[in-house]
């Protein structure tokens, strides 16, 4: 027995052993990991407070590597997470330890191109830019574009119904996928969805999509593509005080204008931008907009004289557009940059994701800078300001003592004024591991247990991502009724900040 296989054998369960020995016989040995070593790499996705070493990672390159995997785990009765690229805020994709972490980023094959047809089949690994530069030669473009989305993966897109700046306009994940084929837990692979635009019967295929893996696994999706517009146009708008900002972003949804972009980031978010890719905003800025108006020429040009007015009302200080697509491409890179710019300024952070009504974004965004002055912290804001969609990003010194709890409990509070105000617990991050205590605090313990209802059609064991997004795992079987919510997560599930 070699050094590497004796480390195995001390570290994990005789069942996950014989497991992976199975996994190594049906798919391949260089396709699974056991080694310790290797396995850290797998232990966390993009929220790092959470951490779970796997017994196992099966690094598919098919779909009946997948399949494969999946069953053995269903005869075995041990459970399994997929995972994309791991940019997921919510902790998501963290493995459940002694369990299966199935890896997804070497399915990136785009399979078709359909242009005539607006449409594109691709497999989950495929990153999400890669679409829209497929799609580009034939003037098309796949809308959803999350902040991350030169390394985030349409399977991981797909799980947590992930969003960005233009979903204001266009919709978020679910709304751009037509099809999706799905590995159930028990290894049997099913169609949701097709190339029709719409299709009759129950909507299953929007029930997976935002199901955060706990349904099932995707393998290949067919995602709806647009057409470029005729005219896209950006302007930048600086502002003295966030309230008048806010406030323009309500004025200008309120005149029937929807944008296909309005972002909003704060002094601090500012400050990190200018450090990382010195984007040139206004100077003396407390808050500046990112506005995008797409569509026909003519519309367009109205649109913005329309909207360049309704910021002036709201005392903008300086306006600037965009005169070419570079000069584009610079203003969005201040914002496409911000959520890692932070690490020019700070230690560490924590970037949370709760929704609003627009209209009460100067009163939330007030309470929530008294919040982070009550805490000591200092708190960044860069976020979706037209769809209410906050990401605050709460900055600390991991090197302090209590400095991290301190910021997941300001972080908390923040959520809590997004309930009050009429919002929700998440806009586009998912509820995985971090937010699942408060789902109580938004849902009822009624709209709790039918969420759980369809878990369990689609996966009776509770196989599939377990531990994630409800705050008691209901065993499938087990009649309805008023459950005790625990708000701790569960210590099985590892290390927490």
């Amino acid at each position: 027995m070699t050094d590497q296989q004796t480390a195995e054998r001390e570290q994990a369960s005789p069942r996950t052993l014989e497991l992976a020995d199975r996994l190594r016989a049906r798919i391949g040995a260089a396709k699974v990991l056991t080694d310790p070593a290797q396995l850290r790499t797998y232990e966390c996705d993009g929220l790092e407070a959470f951490r779970v070493r796997p017994g196992a990672v099966v690094l598919a390159e098919h779909r009946d590597d997948v399949v494969a995997a999946v069953r053995l785990c269903a005869e075995a009765g041990i459970p399994f997470v997929a995972r994309g690229s791991g940019t997921g805020l919510s902790g998501g994709a963290v493995p459940v330890s002694d369990g299966v972490l199935i890896v997804l980023s070497r399915l990136r094959n785009i399979v078709d191109v359909d242009p005539d047809n607006a449409r594109m089949v691709v497999e989950p690994g495929v990153i999400n830019l890669w679409v829209t530069r497929e799609a580009a030669p034939y003037d098309q473009a796949y809308a959803p574009d999350p902040s991350s989305q030169q390394v985030c993966s349409i399977g991981g897109n797909v799980a947590e119904n992930s969003g960005g700046a233009h979903c204001l306009k266009y919709g978020f994940t679910v709304n751009h996928v037509m099809g999706a084929e799905v590995v159930l837990a028990d290894g049997e692979v099913v169609h949701l969805g097709g190339p029709a635009p719409e299709r009759p019967g129950l909507d299953l295929l929007g029930a997976f999509v935002g199901s955060e893996g706990t349904l099932g696994v995707v393998t290949q999706v067919t995602v709806r593509l647009i057409r470029v517009p005729e005219s896209v146009q950006t302007m930048l708008v600086g502002f003295h005080s966030v309230a008048d900002a806010a406030g323009t972003v309500s004025d200008i949804i309120a005149a029937g204008i929807v944008p296909a972009a309005i972002e909003m980031m704060d002094a601090l978010a500012i400050e990190a931008a200018e450090a990382a890719v010195q984007c040139n905003y206004p100077e003396g800025a407390e808050a500046v907009l990112v506005i995008e108006l797409d569509g026909p020429q003519v519309e367009v040009d109205e649109l913005f004289k329309h909207v360049e007015t309704l910021a002036r009302g709201r005392h903008a200080f300086e306006t600037r557009i965009a005169a070419d697509a570079e000069d584009r491409a610079l203003m969005w890179r201040g914002r496409k940059s911000a959520f890692a710019a932070v690490g020019r300024i700070s230690p560490s952070y924590y970037v949370q994701d709760g929704v609003i009504p627009r209209t009460r974004l100067p009163e939330i965004l007030g309470a929530m800078s008294e919040l982070a002055d009550a805490a000591n912290l200092r708190v960044a804001n860069v976020f979706h300001a037209g769809d209410g969609n906050l990401h605050p990003l709460i900055l600390f010194d991991d090197a302090v003592p209590g400095a991290p709890k301190a910021a997941e409990e300001l972080g908390f509070a923040i959520l809590d004024l997004c309930i009050e105000a009429g919002g929700s617990i998440t806009g586009e991050h998912g509820v995985g591991l971090e937010k699942k205590s408060k789902m109580a605090s938004q849902f009822t313990a009624e709209d709790l247990d039918t969420m759980q209802l369809v878990r369990c059609a689609f996966d009776p064991v509770g196989l599939a991502n377990p531990g994630k997004l409800f705050p008691t795992p209901r065993l499938c079987g087990e009649r309805p009724g008023v459950r005790t919510v625990e708000s701790a997560p569960d210590p099985a599930l590892g290390e927490v900040f």
